[in-house]
């Protein structure tokens, strides 16, 4: 059985820990305690926000409705051939135990995507990605649950439209489902990514190119450049890194001779909205509650006592300093509830 509760405290709900108050909380442990949350929020027609781990979110204020956790837990084999174990893992289970399980069994596809925070909900929704690899790589199917009908669905790894940072959960069924589960096709014999930004120099460091060092690797490198939520509230990469027309870099090229950009295509790269962000001057600047990290200028952080207003002002003047000197539009990776 699900429990509610009222006027509840979502600060600590959310990783930028900004402090607002949900009208209702539930959290449901099973698919059934989910589909029997639903029917109340419908019946009451209350408004209706799904939070996964909080990651991913900025609340601009108060919720005026009911705020609903799928906390549905485990992870176990749902299936195996001769190349890959297939991973079935509850949406409220914490994404990186998912990537220790799959390292600590010698399974490979999700290692890079180490230490990432939030829930293994999301992974789909975003297409989470980090040092080369994108979830969109393994997952082999999304299960849940779609809010008007309560009716159960599964979608194969094609039927999720998987974009950059993007999929159809971001989209068409935007607001229309909630995920319960996600099976991940992970390999017997990985095929490790390591040639990729600084990973590779992290990695001579550790000796041997081993699936476990490539997650300390990106472990070492994401807690020497990020900061920790729990010290410091963020959502991690607040901003998209742009996908822009090769004609454009080779524009800014000659006034930036050293920019750096990631081809995609034949006819569009991908620049890092840090960098960007970081020749701007905004690196290491701080405007009241809320600044941009020393280390890592795409991550926007709390000092303490922010508000959502504050964090989305300063998110609108770092893009409008980067569309003036670059003319390079930056779309926000964060969600605002």
């Amino acid at each position: 059985m699900y429990n509610i509760s009222s006027n509840q405290s979502i600060k600590a709900l959310n990783t930028f820990g900004v402090d607002a108050y949900a009208d209702h909380l539930i959290n449901a442990n099973t698919v059934n305690d989910l589909v029997e949350a639903l029917k109340w929020i419908k019946e009451n027609r209350y408004p209706l926000l799904v939070l996964g781990g909080g990651s991913n979110v900025l609340f601009k204020g108060d919720f005026k409705g009911v705020v609903l956790k799928p906390a549905i837990m485990g992870i176990m084999d749902e299936d195996e051939d001769e190349e890959f174990v297939y991973v079935k893992a509850g949406a409220g289970v914490e994404w990186d135990d998912l990537v220790n399980h799959a390292v600590s069994r010698g399974l490979g596809g999700i290692e890079n995507l180490s230490i990432i925070p939030g829930n293994v909900g999301a992974s789909p929704i975003q297409n989470i990605g980090a040092y080369g690899v994108e979830a969109k790589d393994s997952i082999e199917r999304v299960e849940g649950v779609y809010i008007d009908s309560l009716k159960p669905f599964a979608l194969s790894n094609a039927d999720c439209n998987f974009g950059y940072r993007d999929s159809i959960f971001k989209n068409k069924h935007k607001g229309n489902v909630i995920i319960t589960h996600v099976i991940y096709r992970l390999s017997k014999s990985p095929n490790l990514i390591y040639h990729y930004g600084n990973l590779e120099d992290e990695l001579k460091q550790l000796g041997a190119v081993t699936i476990e060092n490539v997650r300390k690797a990106v472990i070492n490198i994401r807690e020497a450049k990020l900061p920790d939520p729990k010290q410091l509230g963020n959502a991690g990469s607040f901003f998209k890194n742009p996908v822009v027309d090769i004609a454009l870099v080779e524009e800014l090229q000659k006034r930036f001779d050293k920019i750096p950009y990631y081809p995609i295509n034949e006819n569009n790269v991908k620049l890092p909205a840090g960098w960007l962000i970081e020749q701007c001057g905004w690196k290491g600047k701080r405007v009241g509650n809320v600044g941009v990290h020393k280390n890592q200028a795409l991550v926007l952080v709390n000092y303490g006592g922010c508000t959502g207003a504050e964090v989305l002002s300063l998110a609108h003047s770092i893009r409008e300093s980067v569309m003036q000197m670059f003319n390079v539009p930056l779309e926000m990776e964060v969600n605002v509830a």
